[in-house]
């Protein structure tokens, strides 16, 4: 396996849309695993195509943080969402940065494992936090575009770019 380069803010690519997976074959499985690597050695719960230049609906997930326990989700589609709650999140591609946001606390995605088989799931709580941050990164959609003002303002001045 190998590691990827995390792509920071501002790096363009973070807001550009991606395409659907549609092959599930050899090298589509490598790249799941150098994603899975690449996560657990960045101290994330889940890390999204984008993040490391891919342009696909692909995303990483490890609620538990235990290797082997990890869900390779491609396609999601959240196709309904119930509750919310404010939690505090933060990103690989904002890094040393984190913003209170608003999340479903349950919800229900269509999607296809590693492998193209379909599910249907209802998620719950950080599993769906974590789920539908890094759907966010699928549509283009970074932690400063879901945090209030004052929050956006106190991250974007963490970096020199602008």
């Amino acid at each position: 396996m190998a590691l990827m380069e995390i792509r920071v803010y501002p790096d363009p690519i973070l807001k550009e849309p991606t395409e659907p997976v549609t092959d599930f074959g050899p090298e589509a499985q490598k790249l799941f695993d150098d994603m899975i690597e690449t996560m657990y050695v960045e101290d994330g719960v889940g890390l999204a195509a984008p993040q490391v230049g891919i342009r696909k609906h692909i995303l990483i997930a490890s609620p538990t943080m235990k290797r082997g326990e990890e869900y390779v989700i491609c396609n999601p589609d959240i196709y309904e969402s119930s509750g919310e709650e404010v939690g505090l999140e933060g990103c690989l591609s904002l890094p040393g940065v984190s913003g209170e946001v608003r999340r479903a606390k349950v919800i229900r995605m269509r999607y296809q494992d590693r492998f193209g088989k379909s599910h249907d799931a209802e998620i719950k709580d950080f599993f769906a936090r974590i789920i539908q941050h890094e759907k966010d990164h699928l549509d283009g959609i970074l932690l400063i575009d879901r945090v209030d003002f004052n929050q956006r303002q106190a991250i974007l001045s963490k970096y020199q770019y602008f």
